[in-house]
C-alpha cells in the first residue's frame, strides 16, 4: 500500500510547531474572557509592537484570505482599484474575496519578473487618464515573499511605496510568508514594512507553525478606525480569541518564528541543490524563501506521485511547486530526491 506523503505539497500541511502547541495547551487550562478581552490576546498585540518597534493596531482573523480581503476593504472604497502582480495570491487564489469584501473594487494586474510588481508597468498604468468612467486607483498590494518564492529587497519596496505616495495610494503587504522574507533578507521587520511606507501588513502564522489565525497589522493607524466592526461583520471575530492568540505567543517568544522560517528556507535551498545536482532538474526561480519551483516532465511527476508524494503543477506546462516548512527534515529531502531520481 502506497503511503501518502504531503511534506512538499504545501507549508500548510505541516503540524503545529511544539512551542505553539504548548502555548495552546496552556491557554486551555482555564476560563478566560471572550472576544479578544483576554490577557493572551493583549500580550500578543504588545509583542507585535515590540517586534516591529512601533505603535500599531493588530487584529486576528481566521485565514489569510480573510486578512487580505478585509484589509483591502478597509483601504479601498468600492470605486477604487487595487494594483497587484498578475500572479498575486489575491488574484489567483482567493475566489474573488478582495472584490467581494470591498464591494466592487477591481484588481488591476501588472507583470514583473519573478513574481514581483514591475515598477515601470505600474507607472504606465497610473499614467492612464483616470476619469469618472474607470476605477480610481486606491492601493498597491505586494506579497512578501511572492507567489514564486522570491523576496522584495528593501529598496524595491521603497520604490513601490514612493510611487504609491506620489499618487496618493495606500500600500498593502500580503505577508503570508513574511517570516521567511525577514530571514532571507537578514533584516529587522520594521526595515521592510512601516519604515519604508507599508501601511498594512497581513502577517501569516499558519505557514510558520500555528494551526490558524492570521494577523492584520495597521502601521497607518488612521486606517484601522472601526476595523473591529468589519471583522465582526465578516464573521471573523473569534469568540474564544485566546486560542488564536496563544500559539502566536509560542511563535513570538524567543524568536521561534524566525527559527522556524530559517529552517524552512534552509531546507528549500537543500532541496533545490539536490534536485539540480542529483536529479538534473532545472530550478526555475531564485530560491529566496521556502519554495522551490522545478521544471519536471509529466512522466517524472506522475511516477513520483505514484510513490505517494503529493505536490502539484503551478505553472503550465511543466513547472511544479515544492514547499518546505519548519518541520522538513533531511530525511524527507533524501526520500523525495531518491524517488524523483528513480523516475527521471
Amino acid at each position: 500500500m502506497t503511503v501518502e506523503r504531503h511534506e512538499f505539497a504545501s507549508d500548510n500541511t505541516a503540524a503545529i510547531c511544539p512551542e505553539a502547541w504548548a502555548a495552546l495547551q496552556e491557554a486551555n487550562a482555564n476560563c478566560a474572557a471572550a472576544y479578544g478581552e483576554d490577557r493572551r490576546t493583549a500580550r500578543v498585540c504588545d509583542r507585535i509592537r515590540e517586534v516591529f518597534e512601533t505603535d500599531c493596531d493588530a487584529y486576528f482573523v481566521f485565514s489569510g484570505t480573510a486578512a487580505n480581503s478585509l484589509a483591502l476593504a478597509q483601504m479601498c472604497k468600492s470605486f477604487r482599484s487595487i494594483i497587484c502582480h498578475q500572479n498575486a495570491h489575491i488574484q489567483t487564489d482567493e475566489c474573488g474575496g478582495p472584490e467581494f469584501f470591498t464591494g466592487g473594487s477591481k484588481l488591476l494586474l501588472v507583470g514583473g519578473e519573478n513574481g514581483k510588481v514591475d515598477i515601470g508597468q505600474t507607472k504606465a498604468l497610473l499614467m492612464r487618464q483616470n476619469e469618472l468612467h474607470s476605477h480610481k486607483p486606491g492601493a498597491v498590494s505586494i506579497a512578501q515573499a511572492t507567489e514564486f518564492g522570491t523576496v522584495y529587497a528593501r529598496d524595491e519596496i521603497a520604490a513601490i511605496t514612493e510611487l504609491a505616495r506620489a499618487h496618493q495610494l495606500f500600500v498593502h503587504m500580503d505577508g503570508a510568508r513574511f517570516a521567511n522574507a525577514v530571514v532571507s533578507l537578514n533584516c529587522v521587520p520594521r526595515a521592510i514594512t512601516w519604515e519604508v511606507g507599508v501601511d498594512v501588513l497581513c502577517f501569516g502564522g499558519s505557514k510558520n507553525g500555528t494551526a490558524a489565525g492570521e494577523m492584520v497589522i495597521f502601521f497607518n493607524r488612521e486606517l484601522s478606525r472601526e476595523f473591529d466592526y468589519r471583522v465582526k461583520q465578516a464573521g471573523q471575530l473569534g469568540s474564544k480569541m485566546r486560542f488564536l492568540a496563544a500559539p502566536w505567543l509560542g511563535l513570538l517568544t524567543g524568536d521561534v518564528w524566525l527559527r522556524n522560517a530559517r529552517h524552512a528556507n534552509h531546507a528549500a535551498h537543500q532541496l533545490a541543490q539536490n534536485l539540480q545536482r542529483k536529479a538534473n532538474l532545472e530550478v526555475v526561480f531564485p530560491v529566496e524563501a521556502n519554495a522551490v519551483f522545478v521544471r519536471m516532465d509529466d512522466r517524472v511527476a506522475r511516477g513520483t506521485q505514484a510513490r505517494g508524494w503529493r505536490f502539484y503543477k503551478f505553472i503550465e506546462p511543466d513547472v511544479y511547486r515544492l514547499m518546505c516548512s519548519w518541520s522538513t527534515t533531511e530525511s524527507d529531502i533524501g526520500d523525495f530526491i531518491r524517488d524523483v531520481t528513480l523516475n527521471h
